[in-house]
C-alpha cells in the first residue's frame, strides 16, 4: 500500500493532537499503509528557527515527506491558526514538497470558533506546496480528547465517528482499504 507520514505539529510532549494522530496511524496501519510518524517537536529547535537546511534532522524530515505518498497533517489551533512549530517545519520544505501527494489536514482546539482554521489558514498553506489531492480535513474540540491514566486515547463518539470517516476517505484516495478491513483485524 502507501507510505504514509503522519505530522504532529503540536510543541507539547503530552499533546492531545499527538495522541490523536497515532490513533489516526493504527487505523491506516490497519487498512494496509506503513506509516512513518513525525512529531515535530522533536526536530532541533535551532534548525529550525534558524532554517538550517543542511542539519541532519531538517534533511531527514525533508526526505519523509519525498518519500511519502501522502501526509497527515495535525496540528493545535493557537490565535485562530495552526501552530508557529508547524509553521517553522513547513517553510523549511522545498515549495513542492506535497506534489503528487494526497494530503489530510486535522486540528484540534478549545472552541468551536478556530473550527475555520483548516479551510483558512492551513488548507491554503498545504495547497501552494502542490499536492494531488487535499481530503476533507477536521477540527476536533479537545473537550472530545481525553487520555486515560493508562495513556488510553477517548475520542467521543460524534468526533470519533468523522475522524474514522475522513481517515477512511484519505485511505481511499490512496488506494486503501475500507474501514471494513481494520474492523476485522
Amino acid at each position: 500500500m502507501a507510505t504514509v507520514l503522519s505530522v504532529s505539529g503540536s510543541p507539547s510532549p503530552t499533546s492531545r493532537t499527538a495522541r490523536l494522530l497515532r490513533d489516526l496511524d493504527a487505523r491506516l496501519t490497519a487498512q494496509g499503509h506503513d506509516v512513518v510518524p513525525l512529531d515535530a517537536r522533536t526536530l532541533p529547535a535551532d534548525a529550525l528557527l534558524h532554517a538550517d537546511f543542511s542539519h541532519p534532522a531538517i534533511v531527514e524530515a525533508i526526505s519523509l515527506f519525498t518519500r511519502a505518498d501522502g501526509v497527515v497533517i495535525g496540528t493545535p489551533v493557537y490565535k485562530a491558526a495552526y501552530s508557529g512549530l508547524l509553521k517553522s517545519l513547513l517553510d523549511l520544505l522545498p515549495q513542492y514538497a506535497l506534489t503528487g501527494k494526497t494530503v489530510l489536514p486535522l486540528a484540534t482546539g478549545g472552541t468551536t470558533a478556530h473550527v475555520l482554521a483548516i479551510d483558512y489558514a492551513l488548507r491554503p498553506v498545504l495547497s501552494s506546496m502542490g499536492p494531488a489531492h487535499i481530503t476533507p480535513g477536521w477540527f476536533v474540540l479537545d473537550k472530545d480528547i481525553t487520555v486515560g491514566d493508562d495513556g488510553t486515547l477517548t475520542v467521543a463518539p460524534g468526533s470519533a465517528e468523522a475522524l474514522g470517516q475522513v481517515t477512511d476517505q484519505f485511505s481511499a484516495a490512496l488506494g486503501g482499504r475500507t474501514t471494513l478491513v481494520a474492523a476485522a483485524g
